[in-house]
């Protein structure tokens, strides 16, 4: 009887032991795993009967906060709280959804734990409240600005594009704006029904209202692409300000039978100032030949192209070359179209407000962020955003070279018709007019401009696309029609960053 008893209190200790393990495999080195599963909407639930701290940009709007629900309104709610979004659409692809049943995107997604309280420093710091109902939510500060980003939605008029604002010294983003966007209430709501039917519609949307065109998306460039291959000439010592170029409607490159001509089938040609303020498109194609594929896929490399763009918002994109230079090699006339920003070019527009940032920044590209800082409920702040360098494309020579080149487009090129600043402030700009349309087609083309101000002491860098979507857009160049946006956001900034 005693053998018996003591084989069935060693199986019980057996079990015992199996059942300690396999709890603490699930608690400790499963959580995550149990946390993220989506059947399992306990802590979804449990975060909905809790506050959520607010998103806020650097003029003090909020954006994003959580309201006590209304249980007069709303009697058959059974959340305490709701999510709202006061700004509506104006900042929906950067602060993104929290929602019941669809999770959540952008800001609202990578810094969940410190809004709803959850980091371990606010646990720390507030570890004698955790046995209370003491509010340990935390908020979010933006770079961006609530005056800058409205200017931006204004500027667009509704037109499908982007418009990005930044800070050429510290990479700090002060307005991004996409259109079309979407009103992330209308998502957020604890209607599940009515939700999905919003999201699927906005998801069935041919313009994808959810993704961010701004650095989501990436679109062919045009002449503004000149720069790049503009730099690297001069980085290289293939170009300088005494380079010439032949007065020519069409050139033959190697390898093809068909011309390159340059835009409106305009005759061209001169010195690299006078070629880059009138955007010949043959004199950069002519220059990435004789750059060659690697040289020039090599430089591009240092701007960042082929690289996923290193953003505090979830989902960048990379701007492409198009091709390696194995496959350029074989196909030298591909280089020359490409090296006008045509042909399988792509650029993500924040990455073509960094390149002109790198130029305003004495040829160091910093690397853009919206998040400036976090903090805890009591406004202690957790972490600070600090300015880092993304990469150094070009020198601090090549870079004054190119600012000069670019104050010719303002003053005498492109963009002189749009780009008059406010109190004479000097401006630096590339407009670009990329042509969608194969030849002898309906014309169809995305407009753009990168500009910075004030050219000698720049504090502010913008990208402005409008997509060639409608008639309006494709019959129009970049300077014309991207250049008055640019012109408004520059103006607006100027006056509110130091």
């Amino acid at each position: 009887m005693n053998i018996r008893i003591r084989h069935l209190a060693l199986a019980f200790i057996v079990l015992y032991a199996v059942l300690f393990m396999q709890l603490n495999r699930w608690q400790i080195f499963g959580r995550d795993a149990l946390v993220s599963d989506p059947r399992n909407n306990r802590v979804t639930i449990k975060s909905f009967n809790a506050t959520r701290g607010p998103i806020i940009t650097a003029d003090g709007v909020v954006i994003a906060d959580t309201v006590k629900v209304d249980t007069t309104l709303n009697p058959n709610d059974r959340f305490q709280f709701q999510r709202q979004y006061p700004t509506g659409d104006l900042f929906a692809n950067i602060s993104g959804y929290y929602t019941l049943g669809f999770g959540a995107t952008q800001l609202e997604r990578t810094y969940t734990d410190i809004l709803s309280g959850r980091d371990p420093r606010q646990q720390i710091n507030s570890v004698g409240d955790l046995f209370t109902n003491a509010d340990l939510s935390g908020s979010v500060h933006l770079t961006l600005r609530h005056d800058l980003q409205k200017v931006a939605e204004q500027a667009l008029a509704d037109r499908e594009g982007s418009a990005v604002v930044l800070d050429p010294r510290t990479g700090a983003v002060l307005a991004m704006y996409s259109n079309p966007t979407f009103d992330p209430n209308e998502v957020a709501q604890h209607n599940g029904t009515a939700a999905s039917k919003v999201l699927n519609a906005l998801q069935d949307d041919p313009r994808q209202p959810l993704l961010a065109n701004a650095y989501q998306e990436r679109y062919m460039p045009g002449s503004a692409f000149k720069v790049l291959t503009t730099a690297i000439g001069i980085e290289t010592g293939t170009l300088n300000m005494l380079s010439t170029f032949e007065q020519a409607d069409k050139w033959v490159p190697p390898n093809t039978d068909n011309p390159i001509q340059n835009y409106g089938k305009k005759i061209c040609g001169g010195d690299l100032a006078e070629v880059f303020r009138r955007s010949c498109n043959i004199p950069f194609a002519q220059a990435a030949v004789v750059l060659g594929p690697q040289v020039i896929t090599d430089g591009l490399a240092k701007f960042g192209l082929e690289k996923t763009i290193p953003f505090d918002l979830p989902g960048a994109t990379a701007s492409t070359f198009g091709g390696t230079a194995q496959s350029f090699e074989d196909s030298l006339a591909l280089l020359a179209i490409h090296g006008f920003g045509q042909g399988s070019v792509q650029m993500v527009p924040l990455h073509m407000a960094a390149i002109a940032g790198a130029v305003a920044n004495g040829g160091v590209m910093m690397t853009p962020h919206v998040v400036a800082d976090t903090r805890t409920h009591d406004d202690v702040v957790l972490e600070r955003t600090q300015p880092t360098a993304w990469t150094t494309p070009m020198t601090q020579a090549t870079a004054k070279t190119m600012t000069q080149l670019m104050i010719g487009v303002v003053d005498n090129g492109t963009a002189s018709c749009c780009l008059n600043l406010k109190n004479g402030v000097q401006a630096a700009a590339k407009t670009g007019t990329a042509q969608l349309n194969a030849e002898g087609k309906k014309q169809r083309s995305h407009a753009w401009i990168i500009a910075f101000a004030p050219a000698q002491a720049p504090r502010v860098a913008v990208a402005v696309m409008l997509k060639g979507v409608n008639d309006t857009i494709s019959a129009g160049t970049g300077g014309k029609l991207a250049g008055p946006v640019a012109e408004n956001l520059l103006n607006a900034a100027l006056t509110v960053i130091p």
